[in-house]
């Protein structure tokens, strides 16, 4: 492994200065994460925006378009679950940075490119390269934050891949009324390139790696709540191997397996309703353009209140149990998807839309943040890449390839009956997920009494 990117201890602090440095660094550690991976989907989602000019500039076609970006999302799936397991043994500040800077460099390569072959080239680099974003995060998240307040730090860190998305389309619009039209390859590769620069320099001054990396024991023993965490690490230096790793702390843990397939099932209906509610309002509904686009912008920015809410309730009304506020969510996902299904005014389809695209995030993001719960630290890597290969490489095709397969060959009732299906197997997998919970923190009281 690259020397930059190794797990290095950090110079010891005096133990009169640990708690002062670690209220500073942790927000430090916060911060990093945040404005590094919103830049992650400022160089993420660019390629689809630019799609129009690569039509009628470069004579791409929509087939060509669609392929494209089918196969980043299935590169960026495993990348994801590669990536992340090796975090585990990176210092993940420098980890997340590095991949930054990979793909800004491959995003500046697209502002020079104008084949379909170097773009697949250069997206399916930039899929393995954007890998590198989500692990290191939370593992950044586990090491620096105790149970009773990750809920809301990690709503919060959530928000950023809104705001990073969010950004993409005012960064081109500003770009080009800038530069000129005619430069719009430089609008949407290589100015977010230059941001995107910026914004990594600035992790890397103000940033953080995990507590082990910064001189501090762990988070668990400078606080002393080690009998609120379902897991207990007594050390941020691992002596395993990624492989070694994963093999014993996440393939053998069948709690793990229940969390990252509550991913397969919520990616599949955020999937099946993101990518195919235009197309149905069209087709079905008889909505004009201006009509989708409200309901589809309502389905996306709905999920940024209900995140940070659901990050505070979970935290104060649960008492760091996640999964029983999952199950109520998914309860409303289902009976808001029978108003979006069988609505036929805008006023109603918009309703059904934006109550599904509030409520089905809440139970994505609390499926990563119990990820990183139900395993020691320093495994939070490795966890949280596992979920994320399954959540991409089954959940994504199932809501976009077999939707509209089913949709296709059978109708689009047979579309909804595959997103009601998933509904009631991510509240299954929750509420094995909880029971596994209580197991742990039953365990964790009896080893607290001896």
């Amino acid at each position: 492994m690259i020397s930059f990117l190794a797990s290095k201890p950090g110079r010891p602090v005096p133990d009169a200065e640990i708690r002062q440095r670690y209220n500073r660094l942790r927000w430090h550690a916060l911060f990093g994460i945040f404005i590094g991976y919103t830049a992650y989907y400022i160089l993420r989602n660019n390629f689809l925006l630019s799609s129009p000019e690569l039509i009628s500039d470069f004579g791409f076609t929509k087939k060509d378009i669609g392929f494209i970006s089918g196969t980043m999302l299935v590169v960026y799936g495993l990348s994801k679950g590669f990536m992340s397991a090796f975090a585990d043994n990176s210092n993940p500040k420098h980890f997340m940075i590095f991949g930054l800077v990979m793909s800004g460099l491959v995003n500046l390569m697209m502002g020079f490119s104008a084949s379909f072959w170097a773009f697949l080239f250069l997206c399916i680099l930039n899929g393995i390269f954007q890998g590198m974003g989500a692990g290191p995060a939370y593992v950044v998240l586990a090491n620096w934050f105790p149970r009773k307040s990750r809920g809301v730090i990690t709503a919060i860190f959530n928000v950023s891949h809104n705001v990073g998305g969010g950004l993409v389309a005012p960064i081109a619009g500003a770009s080009i009324a800038w530069l000129g039209s005619e430069h719009w390859q430089a609008a949407h590769f290589i100015v977010p390139t230059a941001i995107a620069t910026i914004i990594a320099l600035i992790f890397y001054i103000f940033g953080a790696g995990r507590t082990y990396n910064e001189g501090l024991p762990p988070t668990t023993k400078i606080l002393g709540t080690e009998q609120d965490e379902l897991i207990v690490t007594k050390s941020e230096e691992v002596k395993l191997t990624t492989w070694e790793i994963f093999r014993d702390y996440i393939m053998k843990d069948i709690n793990v397996w229940f969390v990252s397939f509550i991913d397969v099932f919520t990616y599949m209906i955020r999937f099946g309703v993101l990518t195919w509610l235009p197309l149905y309002l069209l087709e079905t509904k008889g909505f004009t353009k201006g009509q989708m686009a409200t309901a589809f912008a309502i389905f996306e920015w709905a999920a940024i209140p209900s995140t940070l809410l659901a990050g505070w309730l979970t935290d104060t009304y649960f008492k760091g149990r996640r999964m029983p506020l999952a199950i109520i969510t998914l309860t409303g996902v289902g009976i808001a998807m029978f108003v979006y299904w069988g609505g036929n005014d805008l006023l109603t389809v918009t309703i059904g839309a934006g109550i599904i695209g509030c409520l089905i995030y809440v139970p994505m993001f609390l499926s990563s943040l119990q990820t990183i719960e139900l395993v020691p630290s320093f495994a939070a890597g490795s966890a949280t890449g596992l979920r994320g290969l399954l959540s991409y490489v089954l959940g994504s095709f199932s809501g976009t390839a077999l939707f509209g397969i089913l949709a296709e060959h059978f109708g689009w009732d047979a579309g909804f009956y595959l997103l009601l299906f998933a509904v009631c197997g991510c509240i299954f997998c929750c509420y094995m997920t909880h029971l596994g919970v209580l197991r742990l923190e039953k365990k964790r009281k009896i080893v607290s009494i001896k």
